[in-house]
């Protein structure tokens, strides 16, 4: 096998490849495919998420095969997870494990519980050391259609999805590999889902190492404004902020009289960087560890972060996804001489504190930015990145990662956000569950009342109006009672699971001692 690399260049984008629902799918599958040989540094693993059709897949493998000649698509629920790993050295193992709570079969148009969502995990070997190991996980956790609100019914779904995969990754690191966990995970961050992950494996937000002080949220969003930012310009959010989605750029997001004025033929349409963004937010992750670093006498860091794929079409003229990709590259680094010393670390990002449920950021040095950089409080260009990514700033970067390793959990308070966000979807689907029910019983009752009905009835139209009601409210009925007896039951179960666990990370958390436990009463499989 060759000599190890030194860098390791990681590649996340969301296709948007839905079948008959995503535009110009073909089009843009094949460049997306020629983007990504061509991308400099060149790639050596890249996580898809959205890539629904094994087609596509092979489309994009034709082109990037010189340089990813390994990759696995993915198989789940009905209609696939979307989810595909390309690597440039050999996938020595490779699973798909299925969230538990995976949306609901009750809400087919959105077709989360179809394509039956789940983390895509494979070990890529890039080196003949045993530890030499890079275990790679890709997702695409249940969108927020709810907008993510107080009151969103979802936001239980993308949290238990956030405690799944924080623990598949707390196991890869366990194991002395390196880890990246990559994808379209629905969430902004310094969100609960995003601190979650964070706090409860060893691993950083990739982009937050280089970029600590960018947005945990688009301009409009509670927590963002609580920051008190100028809003931010389409540059400015691409440069620092990473916002890979819904930015003014993608011209998927643009109106339908704007995306006229695109296609064969026609002059290509450009979009000042100075433009306002209210909207763009990063939904898209690069997590990743720093390895074992007593056994390879190093670790790694991250050595930058950036956003890819944001080239249009050549003939078309749109943007090849409504997602741009994130990028990040990660060096090895072994400690220098000098970092038997403590030394000032590069910037890290500030801990949230909670106010009212809400991530409340500490004031950084982007208040205090030279007037060239603000005009009537919107930022017009990105300002030049304090980080110096020299040898003592990857010293003080692995410390922090050693640190992370030591002092991994959410405060008491953040698990107690998450059992009263679980006991009230739990109420929730009780409820749904109760009255499904219902309804089967009942529509049992207006079958027979329907049959006796045509029993009597004067006329054959009668009977025929009768017949038809009875065989409809049969249909629907069976329909709810199966869902009742089935997903709710096993949908609880789940949730019980996931309750407990909570519950016994909390009492981790807060170092309750053995004998405490075992008096603590356990009722229905929960502490």
């Amino acid at each position: 096998m060759e000599e190890p690399p030194t860098e390791i260049n990681a590649v996340t984008l969301n296709c948007w490849g839905l079948k008959f629902i995503s535009k110009l799918r073909n089009e843009r599958i094949l460049e997306i495919g020629r983007q990504l040989a061509q991308t400099d540094p060149q790639p050596h693993i890249v996580a898809l998420q959205e890539c629904f059709c094994q087609e596509d897949y092979e489309n994009i493998r034709r082109e990037t095969r010189f340089i990813l000649p390994y990759g696995k698509f993915y198989y789940s629920g009905a209609f696939g997870g979307g989810l595909a790993i390309l690597s440039k050295w050999p996938i020595d193992e490779s699973s798909i494990v299925p969230y538990p709570l995976n949306g609901r079969p009750t809400a087919f148009w959105r077709g989360d519980w179809y394509v039956g969502k789940g983390v895509a995990c494979a070990k890529i070997r890039y080196g003949p050391s045993k530890k030499q190991v890079v275990e790679v996980f890709c997702t695409h956790t249940h969108s927020p259609y709810e907008g993510g609100q107080p009151n969103d019914s979802y936001l239980c779904h993308r949290m238990a999805q956030a405690w799944h995969i924080s623990k598949l990754l707390r196991g890869a690191a366990d194991r002395g590999h390196l880890v990246l966990a990559m994808g379209d995970f629905n969430m902004t961050p310094m969100s609960p889902e995003h601190r979650l992950i964070t706090a409860h494996a060893p691993v950083r937000d990739t982009w937050r190492v280089i970029h600590p002080d960018s947005s945990v949220g688009p301009a409009d969003h509670p927590a963002e404004k609580a920051r008190r930012r100028p809003i931010p310009t389409a540059e400015f959010n691409i440069q620092e902020n990473g916002a890979a989605s819904d930015g003014p750029y993608c011209t998927w997001r643009w109106t339908k009289s704007q995306q006229k004025l695109l296609g064969p033929g026609k002059p290509p349409v450009t979009v000042p960087p100075d433009t306002i963004d209210h909207k763009g937010k990063r939904l898209d992750y690069i997590f990743a560890s720093s390895g074992d670093v007593s056994a390879l006498n190093g670790g790694w860091v991250v050595k930058s972060t950036n956003l890819g794929m944001m080239m249009r079409h050549p003939e078309l003229g749109c943007s090849l996804s409504d997602h741009f990709a994130v990028e990040a590259t990660l060096a090895f680094h072994s400690f220098s001489s000098s970092s038997s010393k403590p030394i000032n670390p590069t910037p890290t990002p500030p801990k949230p504190s909670t106010t009212n449920g809400e991530a409340k950021q500490q004031p950084d040095n982007a208040t205090t930015m030279s007037d060239k950089h603000v005009h009537n409080g919107t930022y017009l260009q990105s300002p030049t990145p304090s980080s110096v990514r020299d040898s003592k700033s990857f010293d003080c970067q692995l410390l922090a990662f050693l640190d992370l390793e030591r002092e991994q959990q959410l405060p008491t308070t953040a698990y107690d956000d998450i059992l009263g966000i679980i006991h009230k979807y739990v109420a929730r689907e009780e409820s749904q569950k109760k009255w499904r029910g219902y309804h089967f019983f009942g529509s049992l009752l207006v079958t027979v009342a329907c049959l006796v009905g045509v029993w009597w009835s004067p006329k054959n139209y009668v009977s025929f109006i009768l017949m038809l009601v009875s065989s409809l409210s049969l249909v629907a009925g069976t329909i709810d009672g199966l869902m009742s007896l089935l997903f709710f039951k096993a949908e609880l179960g789940q949730l019980k699971e996931f309750e407990w666990e909570i519950m016994n990370a909390k009492l981790n958390a807060t170092g309750a001692a053995m004998s405490e436990r075992a008096e603590t009463v356990v009722e229905g499989g929960s502490w």
